[in-house]
């Protein structure tokens, strides 16, 4: 089993810059949509299987549970904040897998971080999250460029040496 990155949306959404402006723009879909499109990215490059909970405390309606580009979103059932959701799922995972999966809860939440902690879950603070997921697409970026200038570097062309490609020209041209 992979280990497990069990993440507080809304925690991250306050915390990070470029999100956190989306949301005081008033376009929290959109902050969260790209959330966890960042969070699918790092998924994919730290091979942590990463479900995000998002706080559905004062929004009528049932708990649900969906997958985007393969990551777990959790919206909480009214009245249930994230962190008991997050708290009870911690539980469940570690009841599950026991020690053989590593469980991280990012949240910047100090009393967050006490509880899971308690419960035998690492933790990770919003800015240590941060600097994985820049880090994750700094060497994204740095594997598809060195990728793309190996392939430029063994295109399909032989490589001759000066006298056979005179050669092979003045034969291309009719000269002897």
């Amino acid at each position: 089993m992979k280990d497990i990155l069990i993440v507080d949306g809304y925690n991250m959404i306050g915390d990070w810059g470029e999100l956190k402006q989306l949301k005081d723009k008033h376009q929290l879909i959109d902050a969260r949509d790209r959330l966890i499109e960042l969070l699918a990215e790092y998924q994919a490059y730290s091979q942590y299987k990463i479900i995000v909970v998002f706080d559905a405390y004062q929004v009528p309606g049932v708990a649900t549970k969906e997958k985007q580009h393969d990551v777990e979103i959790i919206y909480t059932r009214v009245k249930e904040t994230a962190d008991e959701c997050i708290e009870a799922l911690t539980m469940d995972k570690i009841q599950k897998y026991g020690r053989l999966t590593r469980i991280t809860v990012a949240t910047s939440d100090m009393a967050e971080q006490s509880v899971i902690f308690g419960n035998g879950a690492l933790r990770m603070p919003a800015s240590e999250l941060f600097t994985a997921v820049r880090e994750s697409q700094r060497q994204i970026t740095q594997t598809v460029n060195k990728d793309y200038a190996r392939q430029r570097k063994f295109s399909n062309r032989v490589q001759l040496d000066a006298e056979t490609q005179s050669k092979l020209e003045n034969m291309r041209r009719g000269l002897k």
